[in-house]
């Protein structure tokens, strides 16, 4: 089943990179990128539209470092008070156990 599903990753990679190549492939030309207070150089529509899919997925993953950074901390407080319950609960089995005649 894990080769399987690693073989149907691998179609889709490859079907994700033959369509970058040929969209690559199809938009050649040129041309500059005029935000509101700079105009950047020349360069391929390919060019710009990875380069803005590039600084979206950094900002987002940079959004997101916060929310995942917070639940990294309460996930690891969680697991330190169970930790703590089950030690507690071992000790009451062990005392539990003493009593019994």
């Amino acid at each position: 089943m894990r080769w399987l599903k690693g073989l149907i990753l691998a179609i889709i990679l490859l079907v994700v990179l033959l369509v970058g190549i040929l969209f690559a492939v199809n938009n050649q030309q040129a041309l500059p990128l005029n935000l509101v207070w700079i105009e950047l150089p020349a360069a391929s529509l390919s060019v710009w539209l990875l380069a803005s899919l590039t600084v979206g997925v950094l900002l987002g993953m940079l959004a997101m470092s916060g929310v995942y950074l917070r639940l990294r901390t309460l996930l690891t407080r969680a697991q330190r008070h169970n930790q703590q319950q089950r030690k507690e609960l071992d000790r009451l089995r062990v005392q539990e156990l003493k009593e019994l005649p």
